[in-house]
């Protein structure tokens, strides 16, 4: 007899989806709904994120979109649906076995330990990569992302300043060399020109290493500048997708919010 698939988080045996092909999403998530408590934040929500593809949700506070990003991640349980990620389904899989498939997770605030230096921050970033000559070439590679971060190497991270500090919490991220990053507000509290460069950096990584992006932002113009589509959500439903240049054309959303 067979062994038994292993469990994944929601304690259901993790199972295969259909075989992953190249022009496959490298995330679809059918029919999620998440709940706090009887209270549903996300409900029947389905959304796909293509290899290389950087896609915007957007949507009003409290509409559910960090709810989403955490149950996608695994800090959220899923009470309905399914999420399959590189053709594994992984519903309701620990967030420490999703980094270890290739998923990575920026919250909102600056994640950053702020009594080490930015190096000190990166190498943490790193801390599953055995290989010390591997853990340097993704330290240099960040710092050509971010260059005013190797200025600021050696500087402790709480004295950086907000912007400096959110370019580092994504630099502890890719540390991990994650196919799919979640990003929350990447933009929040930052000028709007330093927030353009982040997203456009985000862009970048996409396009140049096939780097998979869902992003979330306030900043609708800016987030659709550097997406391909965008998911609008409201009271924790998705209620429309439609391509980033056309959602950009409608020069207002506020009928969508």
């Amino acid at each position: 007899m067979a062994p038994e698939p292993p469990a994944v988080g929601n304690g259901q045996p993790a199972r295969a989806a259909e075989p992953s092909l190249p022009g496959d999403p490298l995330l679809r998530v059918t029919s999620l709904t998440a709940a706090y408590g009887k209270r549903e934040a996300v409900c029947d929500v389905s959304i796909e994120v293509g290899r290389g593809e950087v896609v915007a949700l957007l949507g009003h506070n409290g509409a559910g979109k960090t709810t989403l990003l955490k149950a996608l991640f695994g800090l959220k349980s899923v009470s309905q649906g399914e999420v399959v990620f590189d053709g594994q389904v992984c519903t309701g899989r620990s967030y420490a076995d999703n980094v270890k498939a290739g998923m990575s997770f920026t919250p909102a605030e600056a994640a950053v330990f702020r009594d080490l230096s930015v190096l000190e921050n990166l190498e943490l970033g790193g801390f599953t990569v055995e290989d010390a000559g591997v853990r340097r070439e993704r330290v240099e590679k960040i710092y050509s992302t971010f260059p005013i971060l190797e200025e600021r190497r050696g500087q402790m991270a709480g004295t950086l300043s907000g912007g400096e500090q959110r370019m580092l919490s994504i630099g502890i991220a890719l540390m991990s060399d994650p196919r799919l990053m979640f990003l929350d507000e990447p933009s929040l509290g930052l000028t709007p020109a330093l927030a353009q460069k982040v997203l456009e950096r985000i862009r970048e990584l996409a396009s140049v290493d096939g780097l998979s992006v869902l992003v979330v932002e306030q900043n609708v113009r800016a987030a659709l500048r550097v997406s391909s589509r965008a998911y609008f959500l409201r009271t924790g439903r998705i209620i429309l997708e439609e391509p980033a240049e056309v959602a950009l054309a409608r020069g207002h959303w506020w009928d969508l919010f």
